[in-house]
């Protein structure tokens, strides 16, 4: 007896894998301070809203919407620091061409330059919750609406604001 997989379940399985890639083009955009590869995530009239991690750790944040301003902001402040964003965790519910997905990111920033000295401590780690609605673009996934919570936070909320 063969065993077969159903077009459907394969179908979603490559959709699994494409919105997946979406979250890691996203995080590795600002781990590598590559403005097109974030861009790639997103859809033109996307919305980020990093306000409630930022507001658990003392700053007021609004939302950051359309695409070149998500971009042109988070490339300015994240892209120059040391940084490493980890996802996992990913869930999904996937509806045709939309899809609601749930992830963690583990996220260190260091200052420019010092991420791989061991004799520096100074850091600000974050575990934030990624909720994003996505859209189907062709055959890529992007981020529509992405609001990411923290669940906790360790060493220095000025790190994230260049100080």
């Amino acid at each position: 007896m063969t065993d077969t997989i159903s077009t459907s379940a394969l179908a979603g399985l490559v959709d699994r894998a494409a919105i997946t890639d979406t979250l890691h083009r996203y995080t590795a955009g600002l781990d590598l301070n590559d403005a097109e590869l974030l861009a790639s995530s997103l859809t033109e009239d996307a919305v980020v809203d990093l306000g409630p991690a930022m507001r658990r750790i003392g700053y007021d944040f609004p939302a950051l919407t359309p695409r070149e301003t998500v971009v042109e902001t988070l490339i300015g402040a994240v892209g120059p620091l040391d940084t490493s964003h980890a996802v996992s965790n990913i869930r999904y519910d996937i509806d045709g061409d939309t899809a609601t997905v749930f992830a963690y990111a583990l996220a260190n920033h260091f200052k420019p330059g010092v991420g791989s000295d061991a004799t520096v401590t100074r850091h600000a780690l974050m575990m934030n919750r990624y909720t994003a609605a996505m859209v189907r673009d062709g055959k890529r996934w992007r981020i529509r609406r992405l609001d990411i919570a923290n669940a906790w936070f360790e060493g220095d909320p000025l790190m994230l604001l260049g100080q």
